[in-house]
């Protein structure tokens, strides 16, 4: 009898827990940290690094935060559960414009959350609520948790064509026939710009069409923003597809990440955009937010919000912000140049025009597995199986490197 109760206390309840694989881009980061050679790259991570490579600290940031370590009526209190209207309100207008119709006619809502992926996962619970369609459509491919936060809340996800391999550009046609095809009033999860991973986004014109043809089949558009102002330099540009979608009268969420374009990646500062047909309505659901939000993490946490509050809520100081992010697009895309340039002057095979064309930090640049397992594993060039790079590692002096060994594989390494 006591070395059956031994035996069945050494045994844990957890034993069937299947040991889960690790995240590919935290264990690629893992590896380069752990790699000695003073070649080694890291173009995995998207996190912005300056020409030396080195993490950014905005100067508007430490602008900001000297404004806060100077108040003397700072405190640590709890904040409000769905955030500082202050800041709120800041997001939803840095996203939807000041003239937008749905601020002046006060049907919309903001929800600040744990960056965007807090935003993603809190939209997508309350969908799962309260909205009477169970099937969610991700861009093939996207950013890996966008599969995770939907099939967690109990969304049926599936993919919708994104990637053309052949031309490395948009799917066009293929998407717009999977968006006929899908059920109505599918959730269609969108890139508000800087498709992660391609750099891939619509034009105008093609958000356009795509924008009728949702209206038509009475799809929910759920933008995903995670780079405004940092794709194209222009806060007002790189907010269009939005825009354009609620001057369609489309309710719809916006999910909106400030780590990016203010560089507080560890601050987890984040805000969902909530637009509604009604302010009645954009009032009960805001109400099921703050509900939500309770339920899971109380209230919001303050240091990174408050940052973001400071600078959008200055004139001087959003200006400032502006150029910041004028600095960080602009390496970004003269790095793109510097790749292309090298490639073409290798006379690397294939046709290159593409890593100019995409924007924001990535580059799918159509490399395959076996030849990135080549650069990592000879040349120390740490990236993702999908050929995806971060223009933000980046710099002029290894970019040379990066290319030759780049055409190497191209070349020599069969796929």
């Amino acid at each position: 009898m006591t070395n059956h109760l031994e035996s069945a206390m050494s045994v844990s309840v957890f034993q069937q827990v299947p040991q889960s694989p690790p995240d590919i881009i935290f264990h690629l980061t893992a590896q380069f940290k752990a790699d000695t050679d003073p070649k080694k790259i890291n173009v995995g991570v998207g996190a912005y690094r300056t020409d030396e490579l080195q993490p950014y600290v905005l100067p508007v940031v430490k602008k900001a935060d000297a404004i806060l370590f100077n108040n003397k009526n700072l405190d640590h209190e709890y904040q409000p559960i769905a955030g500082q209207t202050s800041f709120t309100h800041a997001a939803v207008k840095l996203i939807l414009g000041e003239d937008s119709p749905a601020i002046k006619e006060n049907r919309f809502a903001g929800v600040q959350t744990i960056s965007g992926t807090g935003a993603n996962h809190t939209a997508a619970l309350f969908l799962s609520k309260f909205y009477n369609n169970k099937n969610c459509y991700i861009s093939n491919p996207t950013w890996a948790n966008h599969r995770s936060i939907f099939e967690l809340v109990g969304f049926n996800v599936h993919n919708y064509p994104y990637w053309n391999a052949q031309t490395r550009g948009l799917d066009y046609q293929a998407l717009l026939d999977t968006m006929k095809s899908a059920p109505e009033g599918s959730v269609f999860v969108l890139h508000a710009c800087a498709h992660n991973p391609t750099g891939v986004d619509p034009t105008q014109e093609q958000w356009k069409a795509i924008a009728q043809v949702m209206k038509q089949k009475n799809h929910f558009p759920f933008f995903d923003c995670a780079y405004q102002g940092f794709a194209s330099g222009d806060l007002d540009k790189d907010a269009w597809a939005v825009r354009y979608f609620v001057s369609q009268g489309f309710e719809l969420f916006v999910c909106q990440s400030f780590a990016k374009n203010f560089g507080l990646y560890g601050e987890r500062a984040g805000n969902l955009t909530i637009v509604t047909k009604t302010p009645d309505s954009a009032k009960k659901v805001f109400s099921q937010f703050e509900k939500l939000q309770r339920a899971e993490i109380s209230n919001p946490p303050a240091y990174g919000s408050r940052i973001v509050d400071i600078v959008l809520n200055d004139k001087a100081l959003y200006a400032e912000w502006r150029d910041n992010l004028k600095t960080m697009s602009n390496r970004i895309i003269e790095m793109r140049k510097a790749l292309r340039s090298n490639l073409e002057e290798l006379k690397t095979p294939g046709k290159w025009n593409h890593i100019t064309d995409q924007i924001g930090m990535f580059s799918f640049t159509g490399l395959k597995a076996p030849q990135v397992k080549v650069l990592r594993e000879k040349y120390h060039i740490y990236m993702t199986d999908n050929g995806r790079i971060s223009m933000a590692g980046v710099a002029t002096t290894n970019v040379q490197y990066l290319a030759k060994c780049i055409d190497d594989v191209i070349r020599n390494v069969p796929v």
